[in-house]
């Protein structure tokens, strides 16, 4: 079974709120009108709040502290 995911958001993020509005399962907030972040608890990493923000600045990645897709097999 491959690790888990989640979406990181980059410190250029502007609050714009387009992956607050993509977000299904309502992980990403904009917190104090300056950036977004993600709740890792909520988040499973399936990119659409990535292909909706604008800057291309999220991104997904291995959670931490869980193996990836590799380790898992070995």
């Amino acid at each position: 079974m491959p690790g888990k995911k989640v979406a990181e958001i980059s410190k250029d993020c502007v609050a714009c709120g387009c992956c607050v509005k993509a977000c299904p399962l309502d992980a990403v907030m904009v917190h104090r009108g300056k950036i977004a972040v993600v709740d890792s608890e909520k988040c499973v990493g399936c990119g659409k709040c990535a292909k909706e923000c604008p800057a291309c600045i999220v991104s997904i990645k291995q959670k931490e502290g869980e193996p990836d897709a590799k380790e898992a097999l070995v």
